[in-house]
């Protein structure tokens, strides 16, 4: 029951951080109906510029307290994450708004395979890994409870309340809904639509940031490649869970995770992917909609 009980902390876990990925889909999906597929790799360099952040704290100052230097790196990857986010929406996916379906696709394609390039190129093919910034554990009968793992869904949780605040309560949050239902008649009503899908890349970027700074404070390495994996699985959570939906992709986020560690453990690790991917055909073949979406309406 002990093990049990460790693979499941250790899903949730994992879970948290795809549900901070998912939430960037399912936002942007929402509101303009596109599959953002560089968002993964905002992730990576996210994860990328919290380490860089880190070797620049260590070598300035002598000692620097985890709690500290977790926040800076969380804060200072939010923001240049988020304004790599604007620059890409502002220059390759608003001009493709109007056009047909699969250039937008195409272009997020693009964007990614210019970003995992980039950074390899900036920073070799090699991992880079990140030395331990919080070791300490705790133990409750026999359930092995770490310090970083605390720090995540402790994060994961603040930061989805705020999201869920500002979405169902501020004017952005109104704002956003009304350009998921109906962009044209936001805008005739005085919305900026423009203005509102930039900042909603900008939150789903943020929300990556701090994903890749928890991946790398609890996994300690990083690659130019670490994006790719974590962004199709977040993905997979997104719809699992009904693209569009934000409890969705917090629901689905969550299942992937569990689905992962409760396989590895039990059986072969090496097709953990393959259970996650399969339970995604199950539930899509009676819910195609995913386990909380709304199955579209055809305007006529």
């Amino acid at each position: 029951m002990e093990y049990f009980a460790q693979q499941v902390l250790n899903g949730v876990t994992l879970g948290a951080i795809y549900a901070l990925i998912a939430l960037g889909y399912t936002m942007v999906y929402g509101i303009i109906g596109m599959i953002n597929f560089a968002h993964g790799d905002i992730f990576m360099v996210g994860g990328f510029t919290a380490l860089i952040v880190f070797l620049i704290l260590v070598s300035l100052f002598y000692s620097v307290p985890a709690a500290v230097a977790l926040l800076v790196m969380t804060i200072v990857a939010m923001l240049l994450t988020a304004l790599w986010s604007w620059l890409i929406e502002r220059v390759a996916y608003r001009p493709l708004r109007g056009s047909f379906r699969l250039a937008p696709l195409i272009t997020a394609i693009g964007i990614s395979i210019v970003l995992s390039n980039l950074v390899q190129v900036l920073q070799g093919p090699r991992n880079k890994p990140i030395p331990p910034m919080i070791s300490q554990t705790y133990e409750f009968g026999g359930v092995v409870l770490t310090l970083k793992q605390v720090v995540i869904l402790a994060v994961t949780s603040a930061l989805l309340a705020l999201f869920w605040f500002l979405v169902n309560k501020t004017t952005l949050g109104r704002a956003q809904r009304a350009c998921e239902q109906d962009p044209k008649m936001a805008a005739m009503l005085g919305i900026d639509v423009d203005r509102t899908i930039s900042l909603t890349f900008i939150m789903g970027a943020a929300l990556a940031a701090v994903a890749g700074t928890m991946f790398i404070m609890y996994y300690g390495v990083i690659s130019f490649s670490s994006g790719f994996i974590p962004g199709v699985k977040a993905f997979t959570a997104a719809v699992l869970g009904g693209i569009g939906s934000i409890q969705g992709a917090v629901l689905g986020g969550l299942l992937i995770g569990l689905i992962e560690a409760l396989w590895s453990a039990y059986f072969s690790v090496d097709y953990k992917d393959v259970a996650a991917f399969s339970i995604l055909i199950v539930v899509l073949i009676f819910l195609p909609s995913g386990l909380l979406g709304r199955a579209d309406v055809e305007k006529v």
